[in-house]
């Protein structure tokens, strides 16, 4: 879910880069909001990697 997000906002971000161009409001924020959510995957991805197993070896 949050990956089609990351996805449709860099789409996003392209098409307003070629409309209005790299430094307009539009772009800088879409800009801004992909960073967003780019930061929320990467702390996901911390957090997963630094959550314990829930294995158990006893049997």
């Amino acid at each position: 879910m949050l990956a089609l997000k990351i996805e449709l906002k860099r789409k996003q971000m392209i098409h307003y880069a070629k409309e209005y161009g790299f430094t307009a409001s539009e772009t800088v924020q879409c800009s801004q909001e992909l960073d967003a959510l780019l930061n929320k995957q990467w702390e996901q991805q911390l957090l997963s990697i630094h959550q314990p197993n829930n294995y158990s070896f006893a049997q």
